[in-house]
């Protein structure tokens, strides 16, 4: 406290200089265990030129004024996108104004992609951007688990074998440590009635960590202060107790019904009791719908999985929770997760029960204000209430000082200024919302748009893109929408990399709806590293992602390389906003796109596919590297191939010359192995350019009306001597179904298929081939496929061969020549990747030529055996495998052989999708022998068109 007989001016400049202080430690300063501050204890910038509606204007300061007055959060932990209950979270953030965070273990990689061609990591970015899309219509403060989404698995003993428990855990306590809320929530209960052990997971996880994050024992290392959630809870199950038990539908099989409580160590025989109702079919008039319809229009950004989703008509929609444990005392019925917990602003005293002082009275003061601004808020003019909301930032900020500086001990001082920054940010932001004020911060074009029409057109495009060594301009546009007299103070470039940030300090006034324009100008350095997810998969078999950087653990991705941040002078308090610099670019049917700018290499270096075989015969092969530009200035350099020792390469390098961005070539080269053997191999291209190397590439992945991000892969191929044998010029059609990289995979045999589409599926057309193969889901892919199957069948019967891979349940006896049944449900899948597998009839001509089959073709296989093994299937069909997961019936239906008239109908639900971009040298072998099939003159079959 400044001693009482200073003048009155001089307290009151030190104060406004201290508000200062912290509010630049609040927008800029960064928590080197929480980089991408998902405490939310700071101003965040916003990441789009424009939300979605209701978070902007009077509607977003609704809800402010709603969140300034309650402490009231909650965190959800689930096992992928799309499991969270979206109606629960959006009453709680929109209905509530709790601070709502949800942790998604996976980013869903294992899941379907009904809108491009990307699984694995590729989709995981996908489905992280569309999650972080829903997000915005449900409130939520975004979390992610480490884990991978490895595929469907029965048990979570699966899925903890794959992650561990503790790495599990520790996401789980690490996201509970650094958000703090009062109450947990889950989805799944941890039991079989999740129907994934992923969900099982999930739902344990949640119970555990209610009891672990507050233990000072668990995980120390982490450096994170313990946090005690009060409550937690579960959605309870619709699965009804029947005489026979409940039902598994991951297994398809009944088991006794019981229930476990991991927080009570406790088995019940009960179905859990209702504690809590969550009403998510009321109607907000904010909304202007309920809160479901609105949580469905986030999760209809979701596409990846359906293709979108619909909205649920009004009415009632109830939800019912069960409390699994409490740390205070809990009615058996309760109105809210709440109940018995003190959410008002004074309750952040109880943080500090020793603390009578001035904690409370503060406390008092600051929800007066928050009140009162709650009170006098009126849509038409919201800058009425700028002087309390002002009030209540300057009260907050001093109380967060008075806080620091007193004798409570460290973890109640931890406590309590974490809620008090989040009333800080806030107050800060609802002060943005109620000035109108706007900041658009934008990457200068190369040529801006003047003339008569130049009013009508919003954004002249600019490069998306910056590389290393660049130097950008960024216009920054501030302009204040209310009549309140403000001062722009300052306008700053901050940066993720080390680099000077260019600023430029004003006391500009800053009249109602005039805009101020800054303009700033920034060098790159040129050892920038690239605007990349923090998170790796180390390779195709691990099933978790290492995280570079442990202050971005847990983080959606990594921060924009560029954010632009004003200082608002208002009457003496300075306020805070910001925006990542955006880039523009006109798409059609989108009009101007806005995305974020990132950073890219130069020069991007890649080999497609990434893995494949080497069969023992083959004296050399060809591989091709891809180059591409991303760089205004021309690039000139060479490429050359890092081979195993004694392999060498024709050419031994090629020089390359790239004039603009976006020019790309391919160059190929003949690797001549030394002696190839089983052993694998790793051969890396390497491009040199400009004192550079270049060892990587990135693609853009996405689809129009996502934000797309960029993956990066090494530039390698991994290959392996593989003995396997094929006829020559084997003629094989294929037509592709979703993700497919088969086609490519089949190059390394010297087999060259012919991609076609159902339009081709015709007699005069398919009488050239010897096999004509349907991709993954091609049924599913192709809705047209049902009307030309006749065709299909017909060219079978006339002595072709037809191999139909994994499909769907839109696939069954009306396509096929004989009644095969595959059931859309998961209790048919084989997902232990290394069960084994029996050949029932080893003597088949599929099992012998040109390939001698066992059973260790089937060695080190990843993710699974297989999706859509058929359940029943008619005589004709000979099963020719069994295989089956661990208290699984067998499974007989994984590998279908049909003679049907002078050819063969093939049914495959081995997952040799999975396995051949992965180079597993059994995956081949089975290929090979199946393609081969019309040349195997012990099959009997007599080719339409026999090969010369």
């Amino acid at each position: 406290m400044a001693p009482s007989n200073l003048p009155a001016t001089v307290n009151v400049l030190r104060r406004t200089v201290a508000l200062a202080a912290l509010l630049a430690t609040s927008a800029f300063a960064q928590n080197p265990l929480d980089k991408a501050d998902l405490a939310r204890e700071h101003v965040h910038p916003s990441e789009y030129v424009r939300e979605i509606p209701t978070n902007e204007g009077v509607a977003a300061l609704q809800q402010s004024l709603v969140k300034l007055r309650t402490r009231a959060s909650i965190m959800m932990i689930v096992a992928h996108p799309d499991d969270e209950d979206g109606g629960m979270l959006t009453t709680q953030s929109r209905g509530l104004g709790a601070r709502t965070a949800m942790l998604t273990l996976t980013r869903g990689e294992g899941g379907q992609n009904v809108m491009t061609g990307d699984f694995n990591d590729a989709l995981g970015l996908e489905r992280t951007q569309e999650l972080l899309a829903a997000d915005r219509y449900e409130g939520v403060d975004q979390f992610w688990g480490t884990e991978i989404d490895f595929g469907f698995s029965k048990t979570k003993e699966e899925a903890f074998s794959q992650w561990t428990h503790e790495r599990v855990l520790y996401d789980a306590v690490r996201a509970v440590r650094l958000y703090r809320p009062l109450v947990l929530a889950a989805v799944f209960i941890g039991g079989i009635t999740d129907g994934h052990g992923q969900h099982q997971v999930s739902g344990e996880i949640t119970q555990e960590v209610f009891t672990a994050a507050g233990d000072p024992k668990v995980f120390p290392e982490m450096g994170l202060a313990p946090w005690s959630p009060l409550k937690v809870y579960a959605r309870n199950p619709t699965f009804a107790i029947t005489p026979k038990g409940l039902f598994d539908y991951a297994t398809g099989h009944y088991t006794p019904a019981k229930f476990y409580n991991y927080v009570t160590k406790a088995w019940s025989t009960e179905t859990p009791a209702t504690n809590v109702t969550i009403h998510e079919g009321d109607y907000s008039p904010l909304l202007g719908m309920t809160y479901l319809q609105f949580a469905r229009l986030g999760l209809g950004m979701q596409k990846t999985q359906n293709g979108g989703m619909g909205i649920p008509q009004a009415g009632t929609f109830d939800v019912a929770y069960h409390r699994y444990g409490s740390r205070i005392p809990a009615a058996d019925t309760e109105s809210t997760f709440y109940d018995g917990i003190d959410t008002s602003i004074k309750g952040i005293a109880t943080l500090a029960p020793g603390e009578t002082t001035f904690l409370p009275q503060a406390l008092t003061a600051i929800e007066a204000i928050a009140d009162r601004a709650a009170t006098d808020f009126r849509p038409r003019n919201p800058s009425a209430i700028a002087p309390t909301l002002r009030e209540g930032l300057v009260a907050t900020t001093n109380l967060i000082d008075k806080v620091e500086s007193s004798s409570l001990p460290k973890l109640q001082k931890v406590d309590v200024t974490h809620e008090l920054r989040v009333k800080q940010t806030q107050f800060n932001n609802a002060l943005v919302q109620s000035l109108g004020l706007s900041l658009r911060a934008q990457l200068a074009p190369a040529v801006e748009i003047t003339g008569p029409f130049a009013a009508f057109q919003d954004s002249a495009d600019t490069a998306i893109t910056a590389v290393p060594g660049d130097t950008v301009t960024v216009n920054i546009r501030l302009v204040n929408g209310s009549n309140t007299p403000l001062t722009e103070k300052e306008a700053r470039l901050t940066t993720t990399f080390p680099a000077e940030s260019p600023s430029e300090s004003a006391s500009a006034a800053l009249p109602q709806n005039t805009p101020r324009d800054s303009h700033l100008t920034l060098k790159i350095p040129s050892d920038t590293e690239p605007t990349r997810p923090p998170f790796l998969q180390p390779n195709a078999a691990t099933s978790h992602y290492e995280v570079a950087d442990p202050g971005l653990r847990n983080a959606s991705l990594a921060p924009f390389p560029l954010t632009a941040w004003v200082t608002v002078d208002y009457d003496g308090t300075p306020i805070r906003l910001g925006q990542v610099v955006q880039t523009a670019h006109r798409a059609p049917g989108q009009g101007v796109v806005y995305e974020p700018l990132t950073l890219v290499p130069a020069l991007s270096v890649s080999v497609s596919p990434s893995a494949g075989v080497t069969p023992l015969t083959d004296k050399s092969f060809p591989l091709t590297a891809h180059l591409t530009s991303s760089t205004r200035n021309s690039i000139n350099g060479t490429l050359a191939l890092t081979l195993p020792k004694g392999w060498t390469s024709t050419p031994a390098s090629v020089p390359f010359s790239l004039n603009h961005e976006g020019e790309a070539t391919g160059i190929t080269f003949t690797v001549t192995p030394d002696r190839v053997t089983t052993t694998p191999y790793t051969i890396t291209a390497v491009a040199t350019a400009n004192g550079h190397e270049y060892r990587e590439g990135f693609r853009s992945v996405g689809y129009p009306t996502l934000r797309p991000a960029n993956l990066y892969h090494p530039a390698t191929y991994a290959t392996r001597g593989v003995d396997v044998k094929v006829p020559a010029n084997l003629r094989v059609a294929y037509l592709a179904g979703t993700g497919d990289e088969i086609p490519d995979n089949l190059e390394d045999l010297g087999i060259h298929a012919t991609l076609i589409t159902t339009s081709q599926l015709n007699q005069e057309h398919l009488r050239f081939f010897d096999v004509v193969v349907l991709g993954v889901r091609a049924y599913a892919a192709h809705p047209d496929l049902a009307t030309m199957n006749p065709q299909l069948l017909a060219y079978a019967k006339a002595g072709g061969v037809v191999i139909v891979q994994y499909n769907t349940s839109r696939y069954g006896t009306s396509e096929a020549p004989f009644a095969i049944t595959v059931p859309g449900s998961s209790d048919r899948n084989v997902v232990v990747e290394d069960d084994p597998v029996t050949l029932l009839t080893p003597d088949a001509p599929v099992f012998n030529w040109p390939n001698k089959i066992t059973s260790k073709d089937f060695d080190g296989w990843i993710e699974e055996r297989g999706h859509g093994f058929a359940a029943t299937y008619d005589p004709h069909y000979e099963a020719l495998t069994e295989t089956h997961d661990p208290e699984q019936e067998p499974q007989k239906g994984g590998l279908l052989y049909a003679r049907t008239g002078k050819g063969a109908y093939v049914y495959v639900a081995y997952a040799l999708y999975r396995q051949l971009p992965e180079g597993v040298p059994g995956a081949y072998r089975i290929f090979a022998n199946l393609l081969s099939l019309s040349r195997n003159t012990a099959t009997g079959i007599e080719p339409i068109n026999p090969a010369p």
